[in-house]
Parts: C-alpha cells; structure tokens; sequence
C-alpha cells in the first residue's frame, strides 16, 4: 500500500475532516501508542498503520477498502 492510497482510504472510510483529525490525535495501541501520522513519519509501513487505525476504531474487514470493492487493499499480516 502506497501512502497515497492510505490516505485516499482514510478520506474514505473516516471522512476527510475526521480522518486527518485522527490521524493526528488518536494513539494506536499496537505502535505504542504513537499516533497514525507519527507512525507513518517514524517508518512504518502504511498498510500495517492501516490495519492497526481500523482495529483501534472497530472498522470491519470488509468496510476498510472504504465501499469500493474494486480497490485491493492488502490483508493484515
């Protein structure tokens, strides 16, 4: 996953204001407690930032392709 498709899914999924108001408040449980953002800035990968930001906030499976099932997005690990 590209950062650029993270950021269209989180637009996606959470709504472009919240999403980047999470991104830059919520503290993930899995990266010890850095925030989406920080994570990202502090080199993890986009795809296991995704999974853990949709885990912390309950999104299912199946909604974190945000409603366009043509788009791949890649499993958890």
């Amino acid at each position: 996953m590209r950062l650029s498709e993270f950021w269209l899914l989180a637009d996606a999924v959470f709504g472009d204001a919240y999403a980047r108001t999470l991104a830059r408040e919520l503290s993930l449980d899995e990266f010890d407690s850095l925030t989406p953002a920080a994570a990202l800035e502090a080199g993890h990968a986009p795809r296991d930032v995704w999974h853990a930001w949709c885990e912390q906030m309950s999104v299912p499976l199946h909604l974190r392709d945000g409603g366009d099932r043509e788009r791949m997005v890649p499993p958890p690990r």
